[in-house]
């Protein structure tokens, strides 16, 4: 454990950063989960809608600096094409 005061408090910031990051990766997996689960029962309204709120769920974590922009763009693509394959 630290024991220089500026050394505990970037412990701290750091876990509370982490925490945060992980809460919006998993909410980020989820929705493209969500997207999968309609491909897969071929429900191409229900695919369309969650495609919708994943590609917010994506931007939103990109503008927040947990995914680089390509990374965002690549999984936005893959999943736009995926649902306009139904």
């Amino acid at each position: 454990m630290a024991n220089i005061k500026s050394a505990k408090k970037r412990i701290l910031v750091s876990e509370k950063k982490a925490a945060r990051n992980k809460s919006i990766r998993s909410r980020v997996k989820t929705a493209i989960k969500k997207v999968d689960a309609a491909i897969k029962a071929n429900d191409k309204a229900a695919a369309q809608t969650a495609l919708k709120a994943a590609i917010s769920e994506l931007d939103s974590a990109t503008r927040k600096g947990i995914y680089h922009k390509n990374t965002c763009a690549r999984k936005v693509s893959r999943l736009t094409v995926a649902v306009n394959k139904l």
